[in-house]
């Protein structure tokens, strides 16, 4: 039905889906998880934040294995690169996801302030450290990371896990904390009521000054001073997969090509800005829905100002630019991918109309009263 050229584009597409839904939904999970210190002053109020997101924690946090399943069936590449080059900060992102179920779990089994505390910070550092690790790899992204492949296309990573933790990254780190902090406060603002809705409140009004500096600076630091490697010559589209069938130079027209070949593009950072200042403006004052979606509609935006930049890559070396993995030439065979492909079609939507419904059933305000009354079930 589709030949082997618009299936990888498909799943370019699809991938990319999944990437925002991902973060979208667990972007206010860590959110709300690494305010709960902060915003919740008693053990009541810390209760009532956690089960802000008690009920569909667990489900959004599938979005990332169904990243990381895609990328495996659809990009072995690229996950045989990232998950062996980038093995420790893999680690510490899942190691950071242990608390997660720990600490919604066992929390509340035990009235004693200390172990309740405990686990508060626990809950704390699974919703801050991910956040902070997946921003490190998103700036690595943009910059390349060190690898190459030898002749028979085995991956080889040539730098180390400090070497990540570069400025560059790092501020990309921080600015993804910052996202989902905020992000977080106005998923918060939304479900909660009194004191908690005017905390939130004003977390979403300070932070998001913050947010929409440190995204201006990353975005003039990419278009200005980080290059980005050019395809001069590669194998056909419908080729098979071999990343080496093609010539790169590693400094190309630079990250504004294909925004000023394809004027459309530019509705993708104008969407990223525009939602997270929407928010903060509708957040600081009395919206809820409203700026929840648009700060959704900023994420998005920001997902897609990656993708349309980075394309066609998906990996960008820059030990040796003629290795990097593009959606031409690292993807499965043509039959993998037509079969996933129908699998997504008929599961997909079953899986988003389930979704819908969870949401549906357990929606509205989460308040104190709610908690004492239903002290035994929730967290």
């Amino acid at each position: 039905m589709f030949d082997y050229e618009t299936i990888r584009l498909i799943w370019w597409v699809f991938i990319g889906v999944v990437a925002i839904a991902f973060a979208v939904t667990e972007g206010f999970d860590f959110g709300v998880s690494a305010l709960l210190p902060f915003i919740g002053k008693t053990d009541l109020e810390r209760r009532v934040v956690i089960n802000t997101v008690g009920a569909t924690w667990e489900g959004n946090q599938v979005w990332l294995v169904l990243l990381g399943g895609a990328v495996f069936a659809i990009w072995p590449a690229v996950y045989a690169t990232l998950f062996s080059g980038l093995y420790v900060a893999m680690l510490l992102v899942l190691f950071a996801l242990f608390f997660r179920p720990a600490g919604f779990d066992y929390r509340s089994k035990i009235e004693d302030p200390r172990w309740r505390n405990a686990w508060d910070w626990c809950l704390f550092l699974g919703g801050t450290l991910p956040p902070i690790l997946l921003g490190v790899l998103v700036g690595n992204l943009l910059l390349g990371l060190p690898f190459h492949l030898d002749q028979d296309l085995r991956p080889f990573y040539d730098g180390s896990f400090f070497a990540l933790l570069n400025p560059f990254a790092l501020l990309c780190g921080f600015a993804g904390l910052l996202l989902t902090l905020f992000h977080g406060a106005l998923f918060l603002k939304w479900r909660s009521e009194g004191t908690i809705h005017q905390r939130a409140t004003a977390t979403v009004a300070a932070l998001g000054p913050l947010l929409l500096t440190a995204l201006a600076v990353i975005t003039a630091w990419v278009f200005l001073a980080i290059d980005r490697p050019e395809i001069t010559q590669m194998a056909a589209a419908d080729a098979p997969s071999n990343p080496m069938n093609k010539t790169v130079i590693a400094h190309g027209a630079g990250w504004l090509q294909h925004f000023q070949t394809h004027a459309w593009m530019w509705l993708a950072p104008a969407a990223g800005f525009g939602g997270i200042f929407l928010a903060w403006k509708l957040g600081a004052g009395a919206a809820r829905m409203a700026a929840f979606w648009s700060s959704a509609l900023g994420i998005a935006g920001i997902g897609l100002t990656v993708g349309f930049g980075l394309f066609p890559f998906l990996l960008i070396s820059k030990t040796d630019p003629r290795s990097s993995l593009t959606l031409w030439d690292a993807s499965s065979s043509h039959t993998t991918l037509l079969l996933a492909f129908w699998i997504t079609v008929v599961f997909l939507p079953i899986v988003l109309l389930y979704t819908r419904f969870v949401y549906r059933v357990i929606w509205g305000s989460v308040t104190e009263q709610t908690v004492l009354q239903d002290s035994q079930t929730l967290y």
